[in-house]
């Protein structure tokens, strides 16, 4: 269950910061107010700017000195079950994703992975615009074909196309169902991945209690 943000002082502290900004923005558009009607109008912008530089600079220092929040995850199973959820779209096929998943299932235990396909967007217009139903139909078709190869060599893989384009929110979604022991993030190669760009094995390795993977796959 999401805990309040009674119970939570990391989100406690973090709205009572933005209300102290809001509060002393308010209180500052006065002088640049009074400024630009009384003396001009340039000058009262030229006072704005400088405000406005001080407040984001506060809150790049506030952001930085918070605590990294984690994320809410399904507890672990002790059921002799080891548990892999795998994050990749476009690489979820690729043979150096496979032998990390052999490696990792490999031997006497039992094992089970999940595999989900956050939806790419075809372009930054249609990302912006969440437009994806056609990155939506290309993930279903490369997932339900990796599904199928990894079945093939005996591993017991389950598929499912994440509910959020954003991968640290799928992955965040996906645990909480599902009791990972681990996690494998499958991406392109740096020059050419979008999620590595975002920061996206970063953030999970911050926020989530399971040891977090990256395989890269080079399809070119």
């Amino acid at each position: 269950m999401p805990e309040s943000t009674r119970d939570n002082p990391h989100v406690k502290i973090t709205e009572e910061g933005m209300f102290r900004v809001v509060v002393t923005v308010g209180v500052a558009m006065v002088p640049v107010i009074l400024l630009a009607l009384v003396v001009d109008p340039l000058a009262g912008a030229v006072l704005f700017g400088i405000e406005a530089g001080f407040a984001v600079a506060y809150l790049v220092r506030r952001a930085r000195s918070l605590p990294p929040r984690r994320a809410e995850v399904a507890p672990a199973v002790d059921d002799g079950i080891h548990r892999v959820l795998v994050v990749a779209n476009e690489t979820v096929g690729g043979a150096p994703l496979l032998a990390e998943l052999k490696a990792r299932t490999g031997g006497d235990r039992r094992s089970e992975v999940l595999v989900i396909a956050p939806p790419l967007a075809v372009s930054a217009a249609a990302h912006w615009s969440s437009d994806i139903d056609r990155g939506i139909a290309e993930a279903r078709n490369r997932l339900d074909a990796s599904v199928s190869a990894m079945r093939a060599t005996g591993l017991v893989v389950t598929g499912r196309l994440a509910d959020h384009h954003d991968p640290n929110q799928a992955i965040e979604d996906a645990l909480g169902t599902f009791p990972a022991d681990e996690i494998v993030i499958a991406t392109h190669p740096p020059e050419r991945s979008r999620w590595l760009e975002s920061g996206v094995i970063e953030k999970a390795r911050a926020e989530l209690p399971q040891p977090v993977a990256h395989v890269v796959v080079d399809l070119g």
